[in-house]
């Protein structure tokens, strides 16, 4: 009985102490490099086209996307709706954080076609790189989504796939432009 005792006791003192400790540390606050994501807050309008390939018929593509900070500034959540053409249309909600342990960017997007996507980015100047596995037709491809910031209300796009991360195939190209 004494061991119990000792035992829910030293639980107690631990339990303690580590509530005390977070009391002090105060909230979280958003990592410093969210601050590269703010520029993509807003409405924007894009445009562009689709290569035929898997799982891809081609033709045009138009999307209107609503970008705003979740509470806590740790994660921009966008709204879109697409017209992919042959493919229909569709609605997209998407998370954009960042994840300070492995310094990537991430991206979570669920889609009304059944689709969850994730991918993690990079920037590096005014070019950002999105990376993914892509799930076509049975088989796995690298995928890799580049966005070339030309403004603070711009920016050219291409998504491109790969089956062996070398040789790389376009699947989309487009423009994206702020309201």
């Amino acid at each position: 009985m004494k061991r119990t005792s000792e035992a829910v006791l030293l639980f107690c003192v631990i339990l303690m102490t580590t509530a005390a400790m977070h009391a002090q540390m105060g909230p979280p606050t958003p990592a410093p490099e969210l601050k590269k994501l703010a520029f993509m807050a807003g409405d924007w309008n894009a445009e562009g086209t689709m290569n035929p390939g898997p799982g891809m018929p081609g033709g045009k593509w138009t999307m209107t996307t609503h970008a705003d900070w979740m509470e806590g500034n740790f994660f921009l959540v966008e709204n879109s709706n697409m017209d992919l053409g042959a493919m229909g249309k569709g609605k997209e909600v998407a998370y954009l954080g960042y994840d300070p342990e492995k310094k990537v960017y991430t991206y979570h997007a669920f889609n009304s076609m059944g689709e969850a996507e994730d991918s993690t980015g990079n920037v590096d100047g005014d070019t950002w790189t999105w990376t993914s596995d892509e799930h076509m037709g049975g088989m796995t491809m690298k995928g890799r989504f580049t966005m070339k910031v030309l403004s603070p209300t711009s920016y050219t796009m291409k998504f491109e796939l790969s089956q062996d991360g070398t040789n790389w195939m376009t699947g989309m190209e487009g423009k994206a432009t702020k309201k």
